[in-house]
Order: structure tokens, then sequence, then C-alpha cells
């Protein structure tokens, strides 16, 4: 499942205010590249590609965002059996997103609406990054320069532009 790159930025940032390594990686990174390519290094990937300078709040989820579209790409290449959701499309259409996936997944379609009421349900909330405890902090502002920035690193790594349709390969949908 992927989401648009500026939610997913912002939540990023959000899960930094309760997450000590990433706050730490946001923190030390505003000195050095190097450090998001020891981080991306010690989460299994190859971090050659990804030494950026964290100059604003954002940076780290779109470094975060990047990673998770090119290994997913990485995978469709080699020819994997992978699909994509798109966040905004299961919010838009939840009943005909899950009637999607469970077909995708050869499951019963009949459990669909069993799904949808899931959502209902934070998965998180017994734990320091539930939605009523992260969802207090304050969003990062998207300025002109910042998504000016944001769109250097999104072109370095080939993806969608913030503004421009961001719909990877291989994403399911239900129209």
């Amino acid at each position: 499942m992927y989401r648009d790159v500026v939610p997913v930025a912002k939540s990023i940032h959000r899960l930094s205010m309760v997450t000590p390594p990433i706050r730490l990686a946001r923190l030390l990174g505003q000195f050095s590249g190097y450090v998001t390519k020891v981080v991306v290094d010690s989460v299994g990937f190859d971090g050659s590609d990804y030494s950026v300078r964290i100059d604003n709040d954002l940076v780290v989820g779109v470094v975060v965002y990047a990673v998770s579209t090119a290994t997913y790409l990485d995978m469709r290449r080699r020819v994997l059996d992978v699909s994509a959701l798109r966040y905004e499309d299961l919010v838009a259409r939840p009943l005909n997103m899950c009637r999607v996936v469970l077909e995708f997944c050869h499951l019963p379609v009949s459990l669909a609406e069993l799904a949808v009421k899931a959502f209902d349900v934070d998965s998180q909330r017994n734990s320091s990054i539930a939605k009523s405890i992260i969802g207090q902090f304050k969003e990062p502002e998207l300025t002109t320069e910042i998504k000016e920035k944001l769109n250097e690193l999104l072109k370095k790594f080939g993806l969608p532009l913030i503004d421009e349709q961001d719909i990877v390969e291989g994403t399911l949908s239900c129209c």
C-alpha cells in the first residue's frame, strides 16, 4: 500500500516525534546526508542513492516514500507477482477497493463488508504511535521553497512530483 508523497512525509514527521531512532536521524541528518545513507543501509537497503541532507521536516518522509516505492518497482521489474494499493483509493471507495483486494488475493469477496468495518479501529491504539497520540502533533507546513526542494528529490529518484498524478505501475483499481 502506498500514499501520495505529501501525506507520507507529514505522517513520518509526526511519527518522528514519538520514535527516537527517526527523531535522531532527523536531527543528525541536518548536518550530513551521510546519516540518511546509514539509516537506509541499516534497514537492509542500499543507501548510496539516498544520501540526502535533511534540511526540513518533510525530507525524511520523502526518503521513506522513495525507498519503499523504488523497492516495489524493482520487485515488479524482477517479474514478481506484486501489485500496489493506493491508500487514497481505499479511503475514497473502501467497499469497492476491499472487494478488489480480496479478489486479487483469491479470497471470498463476501468478506469486503467485514474488512471495511475494521477501518473504524486504530490498529495502533495501544502503542506510542496510536492516532490519538501522533495526531496531536502539528503537521509541518509545505511552503513553496520546501515543495521545490522535495520535487528536486523526487525528480532525482524518478518519482512523480508533488501535485502530479501519483499512480505507480501495477496499482489495483476498481474503476
